[in-house]
């Protein structure tokens, strides 16, 4: 039986920052193969509006805003179509990617949430969208998603150039396991990439870069043993896994993008929780600041 093909949901408003999301989504390799649907959220007009069509002095009004919201809605579809286009030349069969677009009912973000209960694999998103303000790292949809998506990997798009490098936090966590399986299982059948299992112990009254150590797969700590196995079984060479394991740090989420930044690490994996954290709490741990500070850095946030 052939394996089930997988299903991304790539949310888009009708903004250029939203139609950088997509090219990522066309440039990233792994992705080819997959069902890429792109949804929008339309804000249509409330319904209690038009009954100002009972009132005759604002006919000619409500006319105006019926107009003007067939001419969005004509647009977002151009939109949407272009976006498509764009998955297409960069390899995406065109029976490979969908378009959804769909009147806003609960909000933008629980609308996009209902959605990705459908059956997806995961949720691919953008920091900032159309409205956000020049100082926010992150829009308010999108901290939305980053905390209520948490049933769901969510794949938050940055404007590094793509590589086939990606570097992993791993704590020994169950969540860390799950981070690694959904790696392997999205990136394992492509023999290019390069996965780094990151390590970091906090502690220290300051960061000693003395501490730090490169290992190759041959001489790792226990930490890393099931990571490993979890990508060789997934296809990955055992070549192109490498550890690193980072002490006296005082900021996990800090040293885990300076390692990305510093070995040039286009993706950075990290899972929603850790060993420490609590069930349900998640905005200010690690995963939402390691977004926070890779500002420019694709993240993958795994359950």
């Amino acid at each position: 039986m052939a394996p089930r093909q997988k299903r991304m949901l790539l949310t888009v408003d009708g903004s250029q920052r939203a139609i950088q999301t997509v090219r990522y989504a066309g440039e990233e390799d792994a992705f080819k193969g997959m069902k890429i649907v792109l949804f929008h959220v339309f804000n249509s007009i409330p319904e209690a509006y038009y009954d100002l069509e009972k009132e005759p002095k604002s006919v000619k009004v409500v006319r105006h805003v019926r107009s003007w919201e067939v001419e969005q809605k004509k647009s977002i579809r151009k939109y949407m179509d272009d976006a498509k286009q764009l998955l297409m030349d960069a390899g995406h069969a065109e029976t490979a990617v969908d378009i959804k677009i769909q009147n806003r009912k609960k909000g933008v973000a629980r609308d996009i949430i209902i959605e990705a209960h459908n059956g997806y694999d995961a949720v691919i998103v953008r920091r900032r969208g159309a409205t956000a303000l020049q100082n926010i790292i992150v829009g308010s949809v999108t901290l939305k998603l980053m905390e209520k998506l948490n049933f769901i990997p969510v794949l938050i798009a940055g404007r590094k150039p793509l590589n086939k490098r990606v570097l992993v936090a791993v704590d020994g966590s169950p969540c860390a396991d799950r981070a690694v399986q959904f790696v392997g299982e999205m990136l394992g059948p492509h023999e290019d990439y390069h996965v780094r299992l990151l390590n970091v112990i906090r502690g220290g009254p300051k960061p000693d870069i003395d501490l730090l150590e490169d290992n190759g797969i041959g001489e790792t700590g226990e930490v890393f043993k099931s990571p490993i196995n979890i990508l060789v079984n997934a296809g990955f060479p055992p070549e192109n896994i490498s550890t690193k394991t980072v002490t006296g740090v005082l900021s996990r989420a800090g040293a885990i993008v300076n390692a990305a930044h510093g070995g040039d690490w286009a993706t950075i994996v990290v899972g929603r929780r850790g060993l420490s954290s609590v069930s349900e709490f998640f905005m200010g741990r690690v995963s939402n600041k390691v977004v926070q500070a890779g500002r420019k850095d694709t993240v993958w946030i795994v359950t």
